[in-house]
């Protein structure tokens, strides 16, 4: 039985670039890296649809937005620390 071949997004990224510079053919590109035409078609489309993203802002410099993500984390940080400090005083008594 064949299984599926996984790609990086690396890899997703250095295929559609070398697409859209247009130097090869898809044809040629999907040769060179073994891979179906449709599929470099596929990558390329999600690639222009969803480059605008890559300007918005909140984004971060490297893309990833994680600030409700800390914003959490300091919140149960501080729950926990409470909950810590409860406890301390409950043995001491």
């Amino acid at each position: 039985m064949k299984t599926r071949r996984k790609f990086t997004p690396a890899f997703k990224t250095k295929v559609v670039l070398e697409a859209l510079s247009e130097r090869l053919t898809l044809s040629e590109l999907a040769e060179k890296h073994k891979i179906h035409p449709n599929q470099i078609g596929t990558w390329k489309k999600q690639f222009l649809n969803n480059a605008s993203t890559v300007f918005d802002t909140g984004a971060g410099q490297n893309g990833n937005n994680t600030e409700p993500e800390s914003g959490k984390l300091y919140k149960k940080i501080g729950q926990l620390q409470i909950e810590v400090d409860f406890l301390k005083k409950a043995l001491e008594s």
